[in-house]
Protein backbone atom coordinates (compact mmCIF):
# COMPACT_ATOMS: atom_id res chain seq x y z
CA UNK A 1 0.00 0.00 0.00
CA UNK A 2 1.81 3.13 -1.21
CA UNK A 3 -0.88 5.78 -1.45
CA UNK A 4 0.33 9.33 -0.90
CA UNK A 5 -1.26 12.75 -0.66
CA UNK A 6 0.16 13.59 -4.08
CA UNK A 7 -1.30 10.46 -5.67
CA UNK A 8 -4.74 11.21 -4.28
CA UNK A 9 -4.73 14.96 -4.83
CA UNK A 10 -5.09 15.78 -1.13
CA UNK A 11 -6.05 19.36 -0.33
CA UNK A 12 -5.29 20.08 3.36
CA UNK A 13 -8.46 21.98 4.29
CA UNK A 14 -9.83 22.12 7.81
CA UNK A 15 -13.31 21.06 6.71
CA UNK A 16 -16.73 22.54 7.39
CA UNK A 17 -17.58 24.74 10.38
CA UNK A 18 -19.41 21.81 11.98
CA UNK A 19 -16.57 19.36 11.53
CA UNK A 20 -15.48 17.87 14.85
CA UNK A 21 -12.30 19.12 16.51
CA UNK A 22 -10.31 17.74 19.44
CA UNK A 23 -9.38 20.67 21.67
CA UNK A 24 -8.54 19.23 25.09
CA UNK A 25 -7.03 16.09 26.63
CA UNK A 26 -6.07 14.77 30.05
CA UNK A 27 -4.63 11.66 31.65
CA UNK A 28 -3.61 10.56 35.11
CA UNK A 29 -0.79 8.09 35.79
CA UNK A 30 -1.40 4.39 35.14
CA UNK A 31 -0.36 1.72 37.61
CA UNK A 32 -1.68 0.13 40.76
CA UNK A 33 -3.42 2.69 42.97
CA UNK A 34 -5.74 0.80 45.35
CA UNK A 35 -6.48 3.96 47.36
CA UNK A 36 -7.34 6.10 44.33
CA UNK A 37 -11.14 6.19 44.08
CA UNK A 38 -12.77 5.29 40.77
CA UNK A 39 -15.23 8.18 40.65
CA UNK A 40 -12.54 10.52 41.94
CA UNK A 41 -10.32 9.54 39.01
CA UNK A 42 -13.13 10.18 36.53
CA UNK A 43 -13.83 13.61 37.95
CA UNK A 44 -10.15 14.54 38.15
CA UNK A 45 -9.39 13.61 34.57
CA UNK A 46 -12.64 15.12 33.25
CA UNK A 47 -11.98 18.48 34.90
CA UNK A 48 -8.40 18.48 33.63
CA UNK A 49 -9.50 17.81 30.04
CA UNK A 50 -12.11 20.56 30.13
CA UNK A 51 -9.56 23.02 31.50
CA UNK A 52 -7.05 21.91 28.85
CA UNK A 53 -9.72 22.79 26.27
CA UNK A 54 -9.95 26.30 27.72
CA UNK A 55 -13.54 25.69 28.84
CA UNK A 56 -15.59 25.65 32.00
CA UNK A 57 -17.43 22.52 33.10
CA UNK A 58 -20.69 24.34 32.41
CA UNK A 59 -19.71 24.55 28.73
CA UNK A 60 -20.09 20.76 28.35
CA UNK A 61 -23.54 19.73 27.10
CA UNK A 62 -22.94 16.04 26.36
CA UNK A 63 -20.97 13.41 28.26
CA UNK A 64 -19.99 10.18 26.49
CA UNK A 65 -18.62 7.43 28.67
CA UNK A 66 -16.19 4.66 27.89
CA UNK A 67 -17.06 1.65 30.08
CA UNK A 68 -15.15 0.11 32.95
CA UNK A 69 -14.90 -3.64 33.47
CA UNK A 70 -13.60 -3.93 37.03
CA UNK A 71 -16.99 -3.57 38.74
CA UNK A 72 -20.62 -4.04 37.74
CA UNK A 73 -21.69 -1.43 40.31
CA UNK A 74 -19.29 1.19 38.98
CA UNK A 75 -20.39 0.36 35.45
CA UNK A 76 -24.01 0.94 36.47
CA UNK A 77 -23.05 4.32 37.96
CA UNK A 78 -21.60 5.32 34.61
CA UNK A 79 -24.65 4.16 32.68
CA UNK A 80 -27.03 6.05 34.94
CA UNK A 81 -25.30 9.44 34.77
CA UNK A 82 -23.35 9.65 38.00
CA UNK A 83 -20.52 11.48 36.23
CA UNK A 84 -22.93 14.22 35.13
CA UNK A 85 -24.00 14.73 38.73
CA UNK A 86 -20.46 14.61 40.10
CA UNK A 87 -19.45 17.33 37.63
CA UNK A 88 -22.41 19.50 38.61
CA UNK A 89 -23.99 19.21 35.18
CA UNK A 90 -27.31 17.69 36.32
CA UNK A 91 -30.10 19.77 34.86
CA UNK A 92 -27.65 21.24 32.32
CA UNK A 93 -26.38 18.30 30.28
CA UNK A 94 -28.44 17.26 27.28
CA UNK A 95 -27.23 13.67 27.29
CA UNK A 96 -25.08 11.14 29.11
CA UNK A 97 -24.50 7.85 27.31
CA UNK A 98 -22.12 4.92 27.08
CA UNK A 99 -20.79 3.13 24.02
CA UNK A 100 -18.91 -0.16 24.21
CA UNK A 101 -16.92 -2.15 21.66
CA UNK A 102 -13.99 -3.20 23.81
CA UNK A 103 -10.57 -1.90 22.83
CA UNK A 104 -12.00 -0.09 19.80
CA UNK A 105 -14.51 1.89 21.86
CA UNK A 106 -12.60 5.17 21.63
CA UNK A 107 -12.61 4.96 17.83
CA UNK A 108 -16.34 4.28 17.67
CA UNK A 109 -17.28 6.78 20.36
CA UNK A 110 -15.26 9.45 18.54
CA UNK A 111 -17.25 8.80 15.36
CA UNK A 112 -20.45 9.09 17.40
CA UNK A 113 -19.33 12.37 18.94
CA UNK A 114 -18.36 13.74 15.53
CA UNK A 115 -21.82 12.88 14.21
CA UNK A 116 -23.54 14.60 17.13
CA UNK A 117 -21.49 17.74 16.55
CA UNK A 118 -21.98 17.74 12.77
CA UNK A 119 -25.75 17.33 13.14
CA UNK A 120 -26.01 20.11 15.71
CA UNK A 121 -27.20 17.72 18.42
CA UNK A 122 -24.23 18.59 20.66
CA UNK A 123 -21.89 21.55 20.99
CA UNK A 124 -19.15 20.52 23.41
CA UNK A 125 -18.65 16.82 24.19
CA UNK A 126 -16.63 15.33 27.02
CA UNK A 127 -15.45 11.74 26.51
CA UNK A 128 -14.15 10.20 29.72
CA UNK A 129 -12.79 6.83 30.83
CA UNK A 130 -11.42 5.22 33.98
CA UNK A 131 -10.81 1.68 35.17
CA UNK A 132 -9.15 -0.11 38.07
CA UNK A 133 -7.78 -3.24 36.45
CA UNK A 134 -4.57 -2.95 38.43
CA UNK A 135 -6.10 -2.98 41.91
CA UNK A 136 -9.29 -5.01 41.37
CA UNK A 137 -9.39 -8.47 43.01
CA UNK A 138 -7.14 -10.73 40.95
CA UNK A 139 -9.60 -13.65 40.99
CA UNK A 140 -12.35 -11.44 39.58
CA UNK A 141 -10.10 -10.18 36.80
CA UNK A 142 -8.97 -13.71 35.90
CA UNK A 143 -12.60 -14.83 35.67
CA UNK A 144 -13.49 -11.85 33.50
CA UNK A 145 -10.54 -12.29 31.14
CA UNK A 146 -11.21 -16.01 30.92
CA UNK A 147 -14.68 -15.53 29.53
CA UNK A 148 -15.65 -12.15 28.11
CA UNK A 149 -15.82 -12.21 24.33
CA UNK A 150 -15.11 -15.94 24.07
CA UNK A 151 -18.08 -18.00 22.79
CA UNK A 152 -19.71 -19.93 25.63
CA UNK A 153 -20.97 -22.71 23.38
CA UNK A 154 -17.84 -23.70 21.52
CA UNK A 155 -14.60 -22.09 22.67
CA UNK A 156 -14.87 -21.32 26.37
CA UNK A 157 -15.37 -25.03 27.30
CA UNK A 158 -11.99 -25.82 25.70
CA UNK A 159 -10.24 -23.51 28.18
CA UNK A 160 -9.59 -20.72 25.70
CA UNK A 161 -8.66 -17.47 27.49
CA UNK A 162 -7.35 -14.13 26.29
CA UNK A 163 -3.73 -15.18 26.78
CA UNK A 164 -4.48 -18.29 24.72
CA UNK A 165 -6.04 -16.14 22.00
CA UNK A 166 -2.92 -13.95 22.04
CA UNK A 167 -0.77 -17.07 21.78
CA UNK A 168 -2.73 -18.41 18.81
CA UNK A 169 -2.37 -15.09 17.00
CA UNK A 170 1.34 -14.97 17.84
CA UNK A 171 1.95 -18.53 16.64
CA UNK A 172 0.15 -17.84 13.38
CA UNK A 173 2.00 -14.57 12.83
CA UNK A 174 5.40 -16.09 13.58
CA UNK A 175 4.71 -18.96 11.19
CA UNK A 176 3.57 -16.64 8.41
CA UNK A 177 6.34 -14.08 8.86
CA UNK A 178 9.24 -16.23 9.99
CA UNK A 179 9.74 -13.90 12.94
CA UNK A 180 11.93 -15.21 15.77
CA UNK A 181 11.18 -15.10 19.51
CA UNK A 182 13.90 -12.44 19.82
CA UNK A 183 12.21 -10.26 17.22
CA UNK A 184 8.83 -10.59 18.93
CA UNK A 185 10.42 -9.68 22.27
CA UNK A 186 11.96 -6.62 20.61
CA UNK A 187 8.46 -5.18 20.21
CA UNK A 188 8.05 -5.14 23.99
CA UNK A 189 11.50 -3.59 24.42
CA UNK A 190 10.75 -0.78 21.96
CA UNK A 191 7.50 0.05 23.76
CA UNK A 192 9.32 0.10 27.07
CA UNK A 193 11.76 2.64 25.61
CA UNK A 194 8.81 4.91 24.89
CA UNK A 195 7.30 4.29 28.33
CA UNK A 196 10.56 5.36 29.96
CA UNK A 197 9.90 8.81 28.44
CA UNK A 198 6.29 8.98 29.67
CA UNK A 199 5.73 10.16 33.25
CA UNK A 200 2.23 8.64 33.22
CA UNK A 201 3.37 5.15 32.18
CA UNK A 202 3.14 2.21 34.57
CA UNK A 203 6.72 1.14 33.76
CA UNK A 204 8.37 4.52 33.39
CA UNK A 205 11.04 3.51 35.91
CA UNK A 206 11.96 0.02 34.65
CA UNK A 207 14.18 -0.87 31.72
CA UNK A 208 13.55 -4.01 29.69
CA UNK A 209 15.78 -6.19 27.52
CA UNK A 210 15.10 -9.00 25.06
CA UNK A 211 16.88 -11.38 27.43
CA UNK A 212 14.58 -10.39 30.30
CA UNK A 213 11.49 -10.92 28.15
CA UNK A 214 12.54 -14.36 26.96
CA UNK A 215 13.75 -15.31 30.42
CA UNK A 216 10.41 -14.57 32.05
CA UNK A 217 7.85 -17.29 32.80
CA UNK A 218 6.18 -18.97 29.84
CA UNK A 219 2.49 -18.10 30.17
CA UNK A 220 0.99 -19.53 27.00
CA UNK A 221 3.40 -20.76 24.35
CA UNK A 222 5.01 -18.75 22.76
CA UNK A 223 4.05 -15.80 25.02
CA UNK A 224 6.15 -15.07 28.10
CA UNK A 225 4.98 -13.13 31.14
CA UNK A 226 6.71 -9.93 30.02
CA UNK A 227 4.98 -10.20 26.65
CA UNK A 228 1.58 -9.91 28.33
CA UNK A 229 -0.03 -6.54 29.08
CA UNK A 230 0.08 -5.68 32.78
CA UNK A 231 -3.29 -4.76 34.25
CA UNK A 232 -3.38 -1.17 35.47
CA UNK A 233 -5.56 1.54 36.97
CA UNK A 234 -5.84 4.61 34.79
CA UNK A 235 -8.04 7.38 33.42
CA UNK A 236 -8.14 9.52 30.30
CA UNK A 237 -10.48 12.12 28.81
CA UNK A 238 -10.81 14.37 25.81
CA UNK A 239 -13.04 17.22 24.67
CA UNK A 240 -14.50 17.66 21.19
CA UNK A 241 -16.29 20.64 19.70
CA UNK A 242 -16.90 22.03 16.22
CA UNK A 243 -14.22 23.61 14.05
CA UNK A 244 -16.23 26.82 14.21
CA UNK A 245 -15.99 26.87 18.01
CA UNK A 246 -12.37 25.75 18.04
CA UNK A 247 -11.37 28.58 15.73
CA UNK A 248 -12.75 31.17 18.15
CA UNK A 249 -10.47 30.27 21.06
CA UNK A 250 -7.68 28.01 19.77
CA UNK A 251 -4.72 28.43 17.48
CA UNK A 252 -4.42 24.66 16.99
CA UNK A 253 -6.74 21.67 17.10
CA UNK A 254 -7.00 18.15 15.68
CA UNK A 255 -9.47 17.01 13.04
CA UNK A 256 -10.58 13.58 11.85
CA UNK A 257 -9.30 13.28 8.29
CA UNK A 258 -10.76 9.83 7.74
CA UNK A 259 -11.90 6.69 9.45
CA UNK A 260 -12.47 3.09 8.54
CA UNK A 261 -13.33 -0.20 10.11
CA UNK A 262 -13.82 -3.88 9.56
CA UNK A 263 -15.67 -6.26 11.88
CA UNK A 264 -14.07 -9.56 10.96
CA UNK A 265 -15.44 -12.09 13.48
CA UNK A 266 -16.84 -12.77 16.93
CA UNK A 267 -15.45 -16.25 17.47
CA UNK A 268 -11.71 -16.40 16.92
CA UNK A 269 -12.35 -19.68 15.12
CA UNK A 270 -14.26 -17.77 12.44
CA UNK A 271 -11.30 -15.51 11.56
CA UNK A 272 -9.95 -16.61 8.19
CA UNK A 273 -6.35 -15.56 8.87
CA UNK A 274 -5.08 -14.66 12.32
CA UNK A 275 -1.93 -13.20 10.73
CA UNK A 276 -3.84 -10.39 8.98
CA UNK A 277 -7.39 -9.98 10.35
CA UNK A 278 -9.34 -6.89 9.20
CA UNK A 279 -6.68 -4.18 9.26
CA UNK A 280 -6.05 -3.88 5.54
CA UNK A 281 -9.69 -3.37 4.68
CA UNK A 282 -10.16 -0.89 7.54
CA UNK A 283 -7.07 1.05 6.45
CA UNK A 284 -8.12 1.23 2.81
CA UNK A 285 -11.47 2.69 3.82
CA UNK A 286 -9.84 5.28 6.05
CA UNK A 287 -7.12 6.32 3.57
CA UNK A 288 -9.64 6.69 0.77
CA UNK A 289 -11.71 9.03 2.92
CA UNK A 290 -8.72 11.05 4.10
CA UNK A 291 -7.05 11.45 0.72
CA UNK A 292 -3.66 10.47 2.10
CA UNK A 293 -1.87 7.22 2.75
CA UNK A 294 0.41 5.48 5.23
CA UNK A 295 3.55 7.09 3.78
CA UNK A 296 2.19 10.47 4.92
CA UNK A 297 1.84 9.49 8.59
CA UNK A 298 4.17 11.04 11.16
CA UNK A 299 3.20 8.69 14.01
CA UNK A 300 1.13 5.58 14.65
CA UNK A 301 -0.80 4.62 17.79
CA UNK A 302 -2.11 1.07 17.24
CA UNK A 303 -3.56 -1.40 19.74
CA UNK A 304 -0.85 -3.58 21.25
CA UNK A 305 -2.15 -5.96 23.90
CA UNK A 306 0.35 -8.48 22.48
CA UNK A 307 3.32 -7.90 20.20
CA UNK A 308 1.76 -9.75 17.27
CA UNK A 309 -1.47 -7.76 17.59
CA UNK A 310 0.59 -4.62 16.99
CA UNK A 311 2.77 -5.95 14.16
CA UNK A 312 -0.29 -7.30 12.34
CA UNK A 313 -1.98 -3.91 12.70
CA UNK A 314 1.01 -1.97 11.39
CA UNK A 315 1.40 -4.29 8.42
CA UNK A 316 -2.29 -4.25 7.56
CA UNK A 317 -2.34 -0.45 7.71
CA UNK A 318 0.54 -0.27 5.25
CA UNK A 319 2.91 1.27 7.78
CA UNK A 320 5.45 -1.44 7.01
CA UNK A 321 5.72 -4.34 4.60
CA UNK A 322 3.78 -7.55 5.19
CA UNK A 323 5.58 -9.93 7.59
CA UNK A 324 8.32 -7.36 8.35
CA UNK A 325 6.86 -5.72 11.48
CA UNK A 326 8.72 -7.65 14.16
CA UNK A 327 12.03 -7.46 12.28
CA UNK A 328 11.65 -3.69 11.94
CA UNK A 329 11.03 -3.39 15.67
CA UNK A 330 14.22 -5.36 16.27
CA UNK A 331 16.04 -2.96 13.92
CA UNK A 332 14.85 0.04 15.95
CA UNK A 333 12.65 1.54 13.24
CA UNK A 334 9.73 2.13 15.60
CA UNK A 335 11.73 3.06 18.70
CA UNK A 336 12.60 6.59 19.86
CA UNK A 337 14.69 8.11 17.10
CA UNK A 338 13.48 5.55 14.55
CA UNK A 339 11.81 5.98 11.17
CA UNK A 340 8.23 5.95 12.46
CA UNK A 341 7.35 6.58 16.11
CA UNK A 342 4.88 3.89 17.23
CA UNK A 343 2.86 3.92 20.46
CA UNK A 344 4.79 6.79 21.91
CA UNK A 345 3.15 6.50 25.33
CA UNK A 346 4.49 2.95 25.76
CA UNK A 347 1.27 1.25 24.69
CA UNK A 348 -0.70 -1.30 26.67
CA UNK A 349 2.44 -3.41 27.09
CA UNK A 350 4.37 -0.76 29.03
CA UNK A 351 2.12 2.21 29.81
CA UNK A 352 -0.34 -0.32 31.27
CA UNK A 353 -3.49 -2.12 30.18
CA UNK A 354 -6.36 -0.06 31.59
CA UNK A 355 -9.08 -2.24 30.10
CA UNK A 356 -11.17 -0.58 27.43
CA UNK A 357 -9.10 2.50 28.24
CA UNK A 358 -5.97 1.01 26.65
CA UNK A 359 -7.21 2.07 23.23
CA UNK A 360 -8.39 5.41 24.63
CA UNK A 361 -4.94 6.17 26.00
CA UNK A 362 -3.41 5.52 22.57
CA UNK A 363 -5.92 7.87 20.94
CA UNK A 364 -5.24 10.56 23.55
CA UNK A 365 -1.50 10.14 22.95
CA UNK A 366 -2.06 10.66 19.22
CA UNK A 367 -4.00 13.86 19.90
CA UNK A 368 -1.35 14.97 22.41
CA UNK A 369 1.42 14.56 19.86
CA UNK A 370 -0.49 16.46 17.19
CA UNK A 371 -1.25 19.30 19.59
CA UNK A 372 2.44 19.40 20.57
CA UNK A 373 1.69 18.77 24.24
CA UNK A 374 3.88 15.76 24.98
CA UNK A 375 6.95 16.12 27.18
CA UNK A 376 10.04 17.32 25.31
CA UNK A 377 11.72 13.91 25.52
CA UNK A 378 9.04 12.19 23.48
CA UNK A 379 7.36 14.98 21.52
CA UNK A 380 7.67 14.24 17.80
CA UNK A 381 8.87 17.32 15.93
CA UNK A 382 6.35 18.95 13.57
CA UNK A 383 3.86 16.12 14.05
CA UNK A 384 0.98 16.67 11.63
CA UNK A 385 -0.66 13.34 10.80
CA UNK A 386 -1.40 10.31 12.97
CA UNK A 387 -2.77 6.83 12.32
CA UNK A 388 -4.67 5.55 15.36
CA UNK A 389 -6.22 2.09 15.59
CA UNK A 390 -8.08 -0.03 18.10
CA UNK A 391 -9.44 -3.55 18.30
CA UNK A 392 -11.98 -5.11 20.65
CA UNK A 393 -12.82 -8.48 22.12
CA UNK A 394 -10.85 -11.32 20.57
CA UNK A 395 -9.66 -8.72 18.03
CA UNK A 396 -13.07 -8.97 16.41
CA UNK A 397 -12.69 -5.66 14.64
CA UNK A 398 -10.09 -3.28 13.28
CA UNK A 399 -10.97 0.38 13.66
CA UNK A 400 -8.89 3.25 12.30
CA UNK A 401 -8.92 7.01 12.81
CA UNK A 402 -6.68 9.23 10.70
CA UNK A 403 -6.01 12.48 12.51
CA UNK A 404 -4.54 15.77 11.34
CA UNK A 405 -3.25 18.86 13.06
CA UNK A 406 -4.90 22.13 12.07
CA UNK A 407 -3.19 25.46 12.69
CA UNK A 408 -5.35 28.56 12.47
Amino acid sequence: MTLSSTDLGFNPMAGSPLEAAFVGIAEIPSGRYPNRPFIGSLVEVAVAAVRDAGMQISDIDTVLLIPCLHSADDQADLIFSRVVEELGLHGRAKASAMLHSGGSTSDNITRTAAGLIASGQAKNILVVQADKWGSAPVADMVDMLSGYGIPREWERPTGLTFNAVGALITQRYMAASGSTPEEMAAVCVALRQWARLNPNAMYKDKDLTVEQVLGSKMVCDPIHAMECPMLADGATAYVMTSTENARKTHDRWVRIAGSGGCVSHYSIGQENDLATMGWRRAGERAYEQAGWGPDDADIAQVYDSYAAVLTIGLEGLGLCKLHEGARLFAAGEFSPGGRLPVNTNGGLLSAGHTGVGGGTALLVEGIRQLLGRAEDARQISDCRRAVCGGSGGTYMDSQVLLLERVDK
